[in-house]
């Protein structure tokens, strides 16, 4: 009879887990996500998503959405590779902690004890910045400095990108303010080669990816291109999304060169929120690592958002180690954007509930993550639910008009009726910016062209908008960042200098072409 009894539990026992796990993973995943997911793909105009969750330790869903590229049947999985562009910050953050553990880093020492050569332009911050300053976007450096070093690819390596910060003047007082950078987490992966022995590459893939277990994923950016389960990348250009070119070059993996797939970023969130435990129990980094990974460092100021995206209304805001952190609904939220020609993403965690939500696209549609994160995390907190999608849709149409709005006052103000006060010949010549080297303009069959020394795809038409400003078309038309060129005249009618700035205000950041201050280095009559 005992024997019969244990028999029976012993076959039903099967059928009782079974139900248990699907009552279990009814109570977390969101019944309409399916439905919701297709709603935000269609209104965003997004080809493919790749969507993971996690909760207390387990991944729920890990799994993908739509198509790798748009007119191709190739769907995405959970393997489908992703970039995730910033997102790749917390990474490298991580990868110092592990090296602090190791007591071969100190999170508060000089980056000059590591990296002697290392300047900024002023000697006091060369002197005073530290591993944690390369980290929280408090250098004193202005938004997106020295970026055209690198973006969109340039000939320059990491080492003498590093090399000429000391060149780029610092625009705020150090640690005073916050300005987003991605050079100085550059700085930070020729930290992790200097004392680690390893490049930032490989450090990565061999410390962390591997012992996460994240196979799929990829380090270099020349390593997601071509066939195999990639995503296309995918933009906005004149108002139809297309497919673009990837971004290729190596040279800020350490800010933004990681490609993962769904499962992989899945892995990634169960370690962060499980304090740096992987498989089998063992510890990838201690609690104290988490500590600093997401202790606030450079607050943000808190603005109040627009009424349909009230919900999101923060009490307290700022910068970690690689990671933002803010509130949501009465918890702490941890997370990070990323974004590539093509690609953007969001991963976002709750570490009180041991929550993790990632959302992975190949298509530059920031509300279309932010929409289906924010849905997700309602699932599990309490208070009245928004309509994210519609609350999102809004905000775009908004953004959109505000920038149209933008460009009819700047025509507005042109005089078309002004001619430039020199021949074209004489704007022509060679031009240098002491961080970003020279700029070559010259005469092409009756027509002012601008070539950047180290940047081969800024190359473009200077087309003349009024009295000595001309608009640099560029070639290339998927970098969607035409500027401004003025040239200023000393009184005798000779160059003095050239100021430029993009003309949209939805250029991405990354152009900083307002921070080059341009000098005659020679004449040219071609």
């Amino acid at each position: 009879m005992i024997k019969s009894s244990i028999e029976r539990f012993l076959l039903v026992l099967p059928l009782v887990l079974s139900v248990h796990l699907q009552n279990v993973q009814a109570q977390v995943v969101p019944k309409d996500l399916d439905v919701y997911v297709a709603s935000v793909l269609k209104e965003f105009e997004v080809p493919g998503i790749a969507l993971a969750i996690v909760k207390d330790g387990k991944v729920i869903v890990a799994k993908g959405y739509g198509v790798r590229k748009m007119g191709e049947p190739a769907k995405v999985d959970d393997q489908t590779l992703f970039g995730i562009a910033s997102n790749t910050k917390a990474f490298t953050a991580t990868a110092l902690g592990l090296l602090v553990e190791e007591g071969k880093l100190e999170w508060d020492a000089p980056v000059v004890k590591y990296l002697p050569w290392f300047q900024l332009s002023d000697p006091y911050v060369t002197r005073e910045i530290t591993i944690r300053d390369l980290l929280v976007h408090r250098s004193g450096l202005g938004l997106g400095a020295g970026d055209l070093l690198w973006w969109p690819a340039s000939t320059y390596d990491r080492k003498e990108i590093a090399r000429r910060l000391k060149f780029i003047p610092l625009l705020k007082g150090f640690r005073n303010a916050y300005a987003y950078d991605n050079v100085l987490y550059t700085v930070a992966g020729e930290v992790i080669e200097k004392v680690s022995g390893q490049s930032w590459e490989d450090f990565i893939a061999t410390r962390i990816l591997a012992r996460v277990g994240m196979m799929d994923c990829k380090v270099r950016h020349s390593d997601a291109t071509g066939k195999g389960n990639i995503a296309a990348t995918h933009a906005s250009i004149n108002g139809k999304v297309l497919p673009i070119a990837p971004f290729t070059s190596d040279v800020t993996n350490p800010a933004g060169g990681i490609h993962a797939s769904s499962r992989d970023i899945a892995k990634w969130m169960v370690v962060q929120l499980d304090s740096g435990r992987v498989t089998g129990g063992t510890r990838l980094f201690s609690q104290e690592t988490t500590t600093q990974l997401w202790s606030l460092v450079t607050p943000l100021p808190i603005d109040n958002p627009p009424p349909e995206l009230a919900s999101l209304r923060e009490n307290f805001s700022g910068y970690a180690l690689g990671f933002f952190i803010r509130d949501y609904r009465g918890y702490k939220l941890v997370q990070h954007t990323g974004g590539l020609p093509g690609m953007v993403s969001k991963v976002a965690m709750i570490p009180e509930l041991k929550l993790g939500v990632a959302v992975l696209t190949n298509q530059e549609s920031g509300e279309a993550f932010e929409s289906i994160t924010y849905h997700i995390l309602d699932q599990f907190v309490a208070g009245a639910k928004t309509d994210w999608l519609g609350a999102f849709k809004k905000m775009r149409d908004r953004s959109a008009l505000m920038v149209k709005k933008a460009e009819r006052m700047t025509a507005g103000k042109r005089d078309s009726t002004s001619h430039p006060s020199l021949p074209l010949a004489s704007y022509a010549g060679t031009y240098n910016d002491p961080w970003y080297g020279d700029i070559n303009v010259i005469v092409e069959n009756g027509k002012l062209v601008m070539r950047f020394g180290h940047t081969p795809s800024l190359e473009g038409e200077l087309e003349h908008w009024q009295y000595n400003t001309f608009i640099a078309k560029w070639k290339d038309r998927e970098l969607r960042a035409d500027a401004f060129v003025t040239f200023a005249l000393n009184p005798d009618g000779s160059i003095d200098q050239v100021k430029m700035r993009a003309v949209s205000s939805a250029t991405d950041f990354s152009f900083d072409f307002q921070d080059l201050l341009l000098k005659p280095v020679s004449r040219s009559s071609k």
